[in-house]
């Protein structure tokens, strides 16, 4: 019979596709995790896993998987239910964002106005957040670029614009704007594949049959300002983050394209059941005036 241990073992199989990282990251041993799957399976009378060659979830699997994220996240969501309903606290919030830099403004109003309330933050990647708002493991996601799922209810929050950031004494810095073209070969700081500005980066060149010139991926995506400043290179920058007291001394420049841009997004669960907690910081970050010439909602 099913027991939640081993669900919780095949989540972890299916999200990594790979027995031996699997068995790693739950620290256990790798053939008891064989096992365990070969269980699963044989209950349900199905393979969940295509074997020829590496280990892939197949369609079966992900059906399988999408229902045990669900049931799991219930459950989950359940228990912290009933703490935050025998508290006197307003409960936990699970925010999970690709920066948090975005997010400074609005999570400082929250903890001035609600500071009883507990407020976890998660970094997240923009693609693995429908499965965490699925599985109840963050209450909240904001994202800047499209989340395709189903499940979901969203909230637009602004669309700014991207430009050029160069250092001070660049070639570019006297510009007011500069198409895509001019950049073809500048050194390029950027975020690494998969988050939202290396996104866009790629698509811009693409568009034109072009491929940026990278000379630093970086993980760190708050020290992009400060390597473009230091003269590494040129980067895209948000608005947002030009206007921030904190950023790094650089020139800002207007890319000659209307795609050169990002839209913010906050994304939860249709069916979660959201604490007070997290229900507050919802109005918090929906009702937030991101742009200066934009009016606050509600």
């Amino acid at each position: 019979m099913m027991d939640l241990n081993s669900l919780k073992q095949f989540l972890v199989v299916a999200r990594l596709e790979h027995l031996s990282r699997a068995a790693e990251e739950l620290r256990i041993a790798q053939p008891s995790l064989s096992r365990t799957i070969a269980r699963l399976e044989s209950e349900l009378g199905v393979p969940l896993f295509d074997r020829s060659g590496r280990l892939r979830l197949n369609d079966l699997g992900k059906v399988f998987q999408q229902h045990v994220e669900r049931a799991l996240g219930e459950l989950d969501a359940g228990r912290r239910a009933v703490t935050d309903a025998t508290s006197h606290g307003l409960g936990t919030v699970r925010v999970a964002s690709e920066t948090f830099l975005t997010l400074t403004g609005p999570l400082a109003a929250y903890k001035r106005a609600h500071p009883a309330a507990d407020v976890q933050l998660h970094w997240s990647p923009a693609e693995d957040m429908a499965r965490r708002l699925r599985a109840q493991e963050v209450d909240l996601c904001l994202a800047s670029q499209p989340i395709q799922a189903e499940g979901l209810e969203a909230a637009h929050l602004f669309r700014e614009a991207v430009g050029v950031g160069a250092p001070l004494d660049h070639p570019l810095a006297g510009r007011t704007s500069v198409s895509i073209e001019e950049l073809a070969d500048q050194p390029f700081v950027t975020a690494r594949k998969g988050h939202w500005l290396r996104r866009l980066l790629d698509r811009l060149f693409a568009a034109r049959d072009l491929t940026p010139r990278i000379v630093c991926e970086s993980d760190e995506h708050s020290a992009i300002a400060d390597l473009i400043s230091a003269g590494l290179g040129i980067g895209l920058v948000p608005d947002l983050a030009r206007r921030s007291a904190t950023r790094a001394p650089a020139a800002w420049i207007d890319v000659d394209d209307p795609d050169c841009s990002r839209t913010v997004t906050l994304y939860w669960g249709a069916d979660s059941h959201l604490s007070t907690a997290a229900r507050l910081m919802r109005t918090t970050i929906t009702g937030w005036k991101w742009l200066p010439d934009a009016p606050r909602h509600g």
